[in-house]
Formats: structure tokens, sequence, C-alpha cells
């Protein structure tokens, strides 16, 4: 028997729940494709990816035979460029498997994808009757049953995992997943949330204890730490210098100009010019303080072994962070 909360749920889906393209499919790449793209981005600025995605890329052995740069190029703007090298990579697993997994454990096995994101494609693609649980999920059961366990610790994952299971239809698993989503996205929102037209309103723990601002409680997070760039675009003869961002720091795999952090700009012949100063670019663990400078000289200075010279009017070629996408910005307005 499906419990009363699943079942009001459902009933409001079914009038208010989104028309989303990857909703009309059961095919487990498109469905993935969606998840991915969706981790910490809207779905307003999502969307337009998935479609570009899916036009360029339509199956997952067309991803799995481009380029990481031609991956990395697409996803150009979405941040969080690990989720596309992820992407990649497992899309290259699924090509040598021959299928797409159709098992909760085999969906888990492919880089990049976690608890979450596979409960989705499971249950959407194949219907299996697993629950999803993500910002929204927390939200809707914390509000609702008046949980005040913090959701960042292991406790609260594993408390609001099984809680959300122990809802779920398991004959209506992906719409059952897809109402959560949505009822948390645009009805139980973080702020001013629809309370006096909600359908779950007589029951809400929150709602009458008066702690919808309250919940979900969350542990305080780490501090963010504050890095100081120096870019310079060198102008040289038509060409310019950029490098690949190396593993094991943000951005990893895309291109920048000449970087100097945390040391003072060394001696150039030609002439320097100062674009713009104190650029703030905010990550999630990492705020960046960025200064602009364009060289422009007849010789090409002595740079490190890892920087390529490249024609100035291929730089479009070059997947590149938004921080530099808003540099060559700045030298195109002087």
């Amino acid at each position: 028997m499906t419990h009363p909360f699943a079942a009001t749920l459902l009933q409001w889906y079914d009038q208010y729940g989104r028309d989303l393209p990857w909703r009309a499919t059961r095919d487990p790449y498109a469905i993935w494709l969606s998840e991915v793209i969706l981790q910490q981005t809207r779905i307003e600025q999502g969307l337009p990816y998935w479609e570009r995605f899916m036009q360029q890329f339509p199956t997952v052995e067309a991803l799995s035979a481009a380029s990481e740069d031609e991956v990395l190029r697409l996803w150009q703007g979405l941040g969080y460029y690990s989720r596309a090298r992820n992407l990649h990579t497992a899309a290259k697993q699924v090509e040598q498997l021959g299928q797409f997994p159709s098992s909760l454990d085999g969906i888990k096995s492919l880089k990049g994808v976690g608890d979450y994101t596979a409960a989705a494609i499971a249950s959407m693609a194949f219907d299996i009757p697993v629950a999803v649980v993500d910002g929204n999920v927390y939200r809707v059961l914390a509000r609702h049953y008046g949980i005040d366990t913090p959701i960042n610790t292991t406790e609260g994952k594993h408390t609001f995992t099984a809680l959300a299971q122990e809802l779920l239809p398991p004959e209506h698993a992906a719409a059952f997943n897809q109402a959560m989503m949505d009822f948390g996205a645009t009805w139980c929102t973080p702020k001013s949330p629809r309370c006096s037209e909600c359908p779950l309103a007589d029951t809400c723990q929150a709602l009458h204890d008066d702690s919808i601002d309250k919940l979900p409680a969350k542990l305080k997070k780490l501090k963010v730490k504050t890095r100081h760039f120096q870019y310079i675009y060198i102008s040289c003869n038509r060409f310019t210098a950029m490098r690949r961002r190396p593993a094991g720091d943000i951005w990893q795999g895309l291109w920048e100009p000449l970087l100097i952090e945390d040391t003072a700009l060394p001696q150039f012949d030609g002439t320097l010019t100062k674009l713009r100063t104190d650029v703030k670019h905010v990550l999630t663990h990492r705020i960046i303080i960025a200064d602009f400078y364009r060289l422009d000289c007849d010789t090409r200075p002595h740079l490190p072994a890892e920087y390529l010279w490249i024609a100035e009017n291929d730089i479009d070629r070059y997947a590149i962070p938004r921080l530099v996408e808003i540099l060559l910005q700045s030298i195109k307005h002087n």
C-alpha cells in the first residue's frame, strides 16, 4: 500500500511536475547525461547544455569516441569540470561493457556516478525501486518530519536515505523520485516555500513548529581558501602562450594564459598593460582574486615548457575556465 505521504506527492506531481525532455525517454544515456549536467547546476542553465550534448554526441559511443578537448569545450561555462572528464571516462567504460549497465551496482561502477545519480538512472531507466536523496529530498523530508540531524553527516545521510526508501512506492519509483526533486525545487524551496498552498501542510512538522527556516540542519563548512592569480595574456606576432592546467588542482585539463601565483611579476621585454585588478571569482572551496595583464612584444619570452604558442585566432578551439573567458573579454574591450 502506498504511504499517504507518497500518494499526496504523486498527486501533486501529476499536476505540477516539470516537463523535461529526459523524462520522455527511457534511454539510460540521456538520463545519465542530464543527471551529471544538473549536479551543481540549475535546470535553466543545464538544459541547453544537455540539448547540445545530445545533438553532438547522440549516443554513449559517440561521446566515447570524442576527444577530451571536444568534451571540455562543449562543457565550457558549466564549471566543476571533473564532471565532464568523469563523463568521458564513463562513456568509454560503457563502450567496453557493450551496453549501459542495468543493475544498481553496475551503474555505480561508472566513473563519477555516486549513490544519487545511480539511483536516478536505475529508477528512471530500469524501474529499479531505489530512492534518490539530494538536497531537495533532504529539505522536504527534514521539514515534513521535523528531523534536525545534520544532513552533511554520516548519520544524517543514513537517516534520510532510509526514510526516503521507506516512503518510496516500488511500482512508482521513477515518478516518486522525480516528484520529490520537483517538489523541493519548486514548492518546498530553501527560501519562501509555498507553505500556504502545500498539499502536505497538515502533516508538516516544521510548519507546525515554526522551524521551516531552520531545516534542514547542517554542520558548518570548512573554511574557504583565497588564492591570488595574475594572468598575463601575451600577444606576440599574432601568437599567444597557453598551457593545459595540471592534474590535482582546479580546472584540471582546461587551458589558460601565463599564470603567476603568489609571486611578483617578472620583468618582460615589451609593453605590459594592466587590464583589470581584484577580479573576484568564487568556487565551492576557493575564492580567486585575479589581476589581468596584456603583454605586447615582438620576441617570445622564455616560458616554462608546458606553455604552447598558439595562433590568437585559434583560442576558441580550446576549453578555458570562466575566469579566463572574463580575461579575454577584457582584452576585447580595451
